[in-house]
């Protein structure tokens, strides 16, 4: 059994809708587990005035009944509440063209160009409406089911920010640090360094430009084996990879050491093996990141990610209007100085996805009980081979 999903929905549209196949039944679920997910995505400093527009909350329109799934297909939606003041402007229905607010001049660092090009679009809303990170809001509910059955089965996680806008936090990450790291404003776990950066997201804003930065995830509590090193398409680390650059803005990804592992010699980077009885097989570093051959190793699973900056600007680039051909200064679209923290929740919700897929691949089952007890037993396997 695989865990798959689907969404649709435009950013100024009416909603924002999933459907999840392949939750076993009986899964606890509610919508408190999915509500503070999305609350977490809306926060961090340098949003927009969208964030201040929309309060989302999910609603499950089948799969669910009495706090529990059904085993069925899972319908989510997310309403737009900024759909009131755009039903003019995105009504479905023919006629009323040109459009109100079309958009002719695309940004630079956008899809507004290579859309338009390749669906034939004149009014490049057609094209900015689903390319729009709104719809990650959707993934982050997604990734929200994800976690809860994650949970479930003893694997916590927790994004942060190592570096925004060129300031590295100088604090390394720590479990511990988890209420410091959702306290913070820009989800750091270094003060000083937080602060630096939300001067650099003042300056930026003053200026009308964006910042970008890093992203970090980390999962505990994995079980070895996920994934496979048999096809390319079933190596774990591929898959996470590609649904971390499926995030808007994401324009690299590493595991472990990643790059910096490139210049080091190969004894200072792979992770040397050890077995007890206290404690089985464990590494006493983890420089892989988890993850060997596509598989994970049961150590902490690590996932960092680069987002460059937004590519709406106040200030806008040179660009071309796809109807007049004439130069123009690109669109201008309500947008963040930065979306970096918000980002890091993103990364952990769509890495979720991945994973709660990797286990129900490997354990799955028609019910949530049998997978729990399936997984239970492979630990004690994987303990005692």
């Amino acid at each position: 059994m695989n865990l798959r999903f689907l969404s649709a929905g435009e950013s100024h549209g009416p909603q924002l809708t999933a459907v999840v196949d392949g939750l076993p039944a009986g899964m606890p679920l509610s919508v408190e587990d999915v509500d503070p997910w999305l609350a977490k995505r809306q926060q961090g400093y340098g949003r927009g005035r969208r964030m201040a527009i929309e309060r989302d909350r999910v609603v499950f329109a089948s799969g669910v009944r009495a706090g529990r799934t059904t085993g069925a297909p899972l319908t989510l939606v997310i309403e737009n509440r900024d759909w009131k003041n755009w039903q003019e402007i995105m009504d479905p229905a023919p006629g009323g063209e040109p459009r109100r607010r079309a958009l002719t001049a695309p940004r630079p660092g956008h899809a507004d160009l290579s859309g338009g090009i390749k669906y034939g679009h004149r009014d490049l809303r057609d094209v900015l409406e689903r390319a729009s990170a709104r719809e990650t809001a959707m993934r982050v509910a997604v990734g929200a089911v994800a976690h809860k059955l994650l949970e479930l089965l003893g694997v916590e996680s927790l994004a942060h920010v190592p570096m925004l806008g060129g300031v590295a936090s100088r604090v390394p990450f720590a479990w511990d640090l988890r209420g410091r790291i959702e306290a913070s404003r820009l989800r750091m776990t270094d003060p000083e360094a937080e602060e630096e950066a939300v001067r650099r997201i003042d300056a930026a804003k003053a200026a009308g430009d964006t910042l970008g930065g890093l992203l970090e995830v980390r999962y505990r509590g994995l079980v070895p084996g996920l994934g496979s090193y048999v096809q390319y398409d079933r190596k774990l680390d591929g898959r996470i990879a590609q649904m971390a650059m499926s995030i808007p803005a994401v324009k690299g990804v590493e595991i472990g050491e990643g790059f910096a592992a490139a210049a080091l010699p190969g004894s200072e980077v792979h992770d040397a093996i050890h077995r007890s009885e206290e404690r089985g097989w464990y590494r006493t570093t983890n420089r892989a990141g988890g993850l060997e051959a596509g598989m994970t190793t049961g150590e902490e699973l690590v996932v960092r990610a680069a987002l460059k900056p937004i590519a709406t600007l106040m200030k806008p680039l040179p660009t071309v209007d796809v109807v007049t051909h004439e130069t123009a200064d690109a669109a201008r679209e309500r947008s963040d100085v930065t979306a970096v923290p918000a980002a890091s929740v993103i990364l952990e919700a769509v890495v979720a996805i991945v994973l709660a897929d990797a286990y129900l691949e490997k354990f799955g089952g028609d019910t949530f009980e049998e997978v729990r007890e399936r997984v239970g037993a492979y630990r004690e396997r994987a303990r005692e081979y």
